[in-house]
Parts: C-alpha cells; structure tokens; sequence
C-alpha cells in the first residue's frame, strides 16, 4: 500500500481544472440599468441646482439688453442702458450711499473685530466658549428681528434728535450685523499661529500694542481679509436692517431698488449696473486666483533655487 501511494504522481495546480464561482453565484446583482437612471438623475439635480444658483443672474444680464423697463416683456435688444447707467441722479446718490456705508462700516467693524478676536484667543477655555457663543447668536438671528431691535433702540434718542435716522444710523447697525461675522474668520485662524509667539516679541522688549500690529496681525491676515470680504459683501447686499434704520431720504441701492420697483417705475440702468457690477466681481476672483496662484507658483521656484544653490 505504501508503494502504491508512492507511485502516484502528484498532478501540479491549474486552476483552469476548477469551476470559477460567477459574482451571480454569490448573490451579485448587475444593476445597469438603475445605475443609469442614477446617473441621469444625478446630472440633472445638478444642472438644476447650478440654474437655481445662477438664473436670476441671467435673468437680469438679459434684461440689462430689453429695449423697454417692462419686466413682462421684450422689445428688442439695445445698448442704452449701459450707456445711459447713471442716468438717474436718485440711482446714483444711492449707489454712492451703498458703497460709503459698506466701506466705512466694513472698515470699522474689521479693525474692531479683529481686535476683540485676539482678545477672545486670550481668553480662558471657559470664558472663550461662552463668549463666541454670545458672538454666533446675532449670526443665527433673523435680519427682520435685527433691523426692528435697532429701529426701536435709535427711537429712544428721538426726543434728542428728531433727525437721528439716516446715514449714522445706517452705519452703526450695519457695524453690528457685520461684526461677529469679522470675529468669526478671527478666532479661527487665532488658533494655527504659534501661541508662544506673541510671548516671544514681548521678551525681546516689543510693548504689547506694537507686538499686536507686527507679530499678531501679518501671521492673521488671511482670516482678517476674507472676514473683510465677507463683511462687505452683506453690508453691500443688506435690505432689511437698512430698511428698518435708515430715514431722512438717504437710500442704499437696495432700498431704493425696492421703493421704485413698488412705484413700478424701476429705472432699466439698475439691470445695466447690476450686470457691469457682477461681471466685474468674477473677473476680480479669476484674476486674484490667477495671480495668488502665480505667486505661489514663484515663490515654490524661488525656495528650490535657493535649496540648490545652498546645496552647491
């Protein structure tokens, strides 16, 4: 019996001499056509989302060219309207209040912000998270419940200013809905910068307010920019906080956007405007991209050059 089995040859492995098991063997199911209609559904929930984004931008680019104020219909194409831009003196006096409220206020509400998110990084645990908590709820707060608060906090001072609402009542309440959104992009970026680092610019004798502005503030710019940017853009767009605090005739464009459209007499210069203004932010972003990555882009050269020129 032991020669018999030593006799056998063992034959080598193939696996082309055992049964594959199929994925349907498994259990796998080719769902082709459901991925498909997957596929399908997927495209259009994203044009659709993109066209929701952006129609109403079209929208008035198109109406920027129609021959006649009516929204309601088309009476051929034409060029007037940007040329005729700043036709309307109210348009203009409104454009210029828009742009003198934003800036000043966006302005304002960047060096305070900026300001109270150091101190908020200083802070202990305890007290800093109660305190951004304070910061996030005007955040959260519906603009309507914001412009009335400060409609009925600037009527308290009319029996001492009976033309109190106007360009400082703006002002002051576009600073307050702007600000914590300024601490916001602050804190953040508070915490990636070094926490020795303001302790170090005091040991070697720099005052605390100078080391603040030299050591602090460049190590933050990049949150101090884009809260500015941010800042600016709802202070520019607001309506419903400048509505409820502004008075004495002085219009921000969407005020005055909204009062002669109710009088349907809406100027067509403000498409031409809106378009121009619109074409000019994009252009502005691709052209930042372009040269942020550009220097980026030269700066990597630079180190490597100067890694081999070390090296050598």
């Amino acid at each position: 019996m032991e020669n018999n089995n030593l006799n056998v040859e063992e034959k080598p492995y193939n696996p082309a001499n055992y049964h594959r098991a199929t994925l349907e063997e498994y259990g796998y199911k080719d769902h082709k056509a459901l991925k498909m209609a997957w596929k399908i559904i997927s495209i259009i929930l994203i044009v659709f989302s993109v066209f929701m984004l952006y129609y109403a931008i079209v929208i008035i680019a198109i109406q920027s060219f129609n021959a006649t104020d009516m929204t309601t219909e088309w009476a051929g194409f034409t060029i007037k309207n940007y040329t005729n831009m700043f036709g309307k003196r109210s348009l203009n006096d409104s454009i210029v209040n828009t742009f003198k409220t934003s800036i000043i206020a966006t302005a304002i509400a960047t060096v305070i912000g900026t300001l109270i998110g150091i101190g908020i990084h200083f802070l202990p645990p305890k007290l800093r998270s109660h305190i951004i908590l304070l910061n996030n709820i005007p955040l959260l707060n519906a603009d309507i419940v914001t412009g009335v608060s400060l409609m009925l906090i600037f009527s308290l001072l009319l029996p001492i200013n009976k033309h109190i609402f106007g360009f400082w009542t703006i002002l002051i309440a576009h600073i307050y809905f702007i600000l914590p959104y300024i601490i916001l992009s602050i804190v953040p970026k508070m915490k990636e910068i070094d926490p020795n680092l303001l302790d170090a610019s005091l040991d070697l004798g720099v005052k605390p307010i100078k080391s603040v502005w030299k050591v602090i503030v460049p190590a933050i710019k990049g949150g101090i920019f884009s809260g500015m940017v941010l800042a600016f853009t709802i202070s520019f767009e607001d309506f419903v906080v400048g509505y409820f605090t502004t008075g004495n005739g002085y219009n921000t464009l969407s005020i005055w956007i909204y009062s002669s459209y109710g009088r349907k007499s809406l100027f067509p210069g403000v498409y031409a405007f809106s378009t121009a203004l619109t074409v000019l932010m994009i252009v502005g972003i691709v052209l930042y991209n372009l040269l942020k990555n550009k220097f980026v882009e030269m700066k990597a050269k630079k180190e490597i050059r100067k890694a081999i020129g070390g090296n050598k």
